[in-house]
């Protein structure tokens, strides 16, 4: 396609992602790209997910984290990667495709969870107050937010279990001492949700200024110790991200809460360097596992979701 033709083809999608091309590319009157989010429970994506959820126990898949009787299946230990299809994952894909809650808030779905979810790593802990798992905590966080559920203990989890460094890291309960890219983005994206609900407290705006300044001291790209780009998937850009940190992913991130640095000018270069010559951004990368349908590209197709978050992302930085 030309580059002329981009924003059309961002346009002709469904729209989970149309009504933020309308927001933050073309600066539309906010009421039509309202009237475009609200169409997110009722069609495509959005309505496609919702019927997935059970009626009776409010769960996707009947399970928490994983479906249902994944892990009791020897044959499930042989597949790559994992199931995308239990209810953490369908709770965090509806929420940031920007749906209104209101539907699963008049199927009673936070008071179902906290009755029928059970966390597959310990049973006897409730699902609103999370597990061990930072990453699986801050979706929860933000999960629970949007729903309205009680999750004040979990707001405290984050703000004990930042380590010295600034961040986070999932793997802290096995000895860790050492932050992660993967677990800090993800903790300070539900601090955010956190914040912008319901103002956030002294403690948790601590916690979230440490876990900045750890990424932007790595300058979103680099091992603080040795100077090397901390991993390939840095620069290796993917949608759904799920967990996964990115360049692009962390950019977006700082783009929303309106903080720019001159210490996210290397990120920012590895989005620019990846744009084609027709203006859109390739697919990267695609985690292996289930999912109850597809809501991007194969790897090395043009992504409209990449290209949306690239072009918000660069028009922020560069009107800054």
């Amino acid at each position: 396609m030309a580059p002329t033709d981009v924003i059309s083809w961002l346009l002709d999608t469904d729209p989970a992602l149309r009504w933020q091309v309308e927001r933050d590319l073309l600066d539309a009157p906010e009421e039509q790209w309202q009237a475009t989010r609200a169409r997110v429970a009722t069609e495509g994506y959005g309505a496609d997910l919702l019927s997935h959820q059970d009626p009776e126990t409010g769960l996707w898949a009947g399970g928490a984290f994983f479906p249902a009787g994944f892990l009791e299946d020897p044959e499930s230990r042989t597949l790559p990667g994992q199931p995308w299809t239990a209810t953490t994952w369908s709770l965090t894909m509806l929420r940031e495709w920007g749906m209104d809650p209101a539907p699963l808030i008049a199927r009673d779905t936070a008071g179902k969870l906290a009755r029928n979810a059970h966390w597959e790593f310990d049973a006897s802990l409730p699902y609103w107050g999370g597990e061990v798992d930072v990453c699986i905590n801050a979706m929860t966080l933000s999960n629970g937010l949007w729903l309205g559920a009680e999750v004040g203990p979990l707001v405290d989890w984050f703000v004990e279990h930042r380590m010295d460094e600034g961040g986070w890291n999932c793997e802290w309960e096995n000895g860790s001492t050492r932050a992660s890219f993967h677990s800090t983005l993800n903790a300070l994206r539900a601090l955010d949700d956190h914040e912008r609900i319901t103002g956030g407290n002294d403690a948790t705006r601590e916690v979230r200024r440490a876990g900045e300044e750890y990424l932007l001291q790595r300058n979103l790209t680099r091992r603080v110790t040795t100077g090397e780009i901390v991993g390939p998937w840095v620069d290796h850009f993917l949608y759904p991200p799920r967990h996964i940190y990115t360049a692009l992913r962390a950019l977006d991130r700082f783009r929303a809460v309106g903080r720019r640095d001159p210490r996210m000018e290397e990120a920012v270069t590895m989005v620019q360097d990846a744009q084609q010559a027709d203006g859109t951004w390739l697919q990267q990368h695609v985690l292996p596992g289930a999912v109850w349908f597809e809501v991007d590209v194969g790897v090395g197709q043009p992504s409209p979701w990449l290209t949306m978050q690239a072009l918000r992302v660069l028009r922020w930085w560069n009107e800054g």
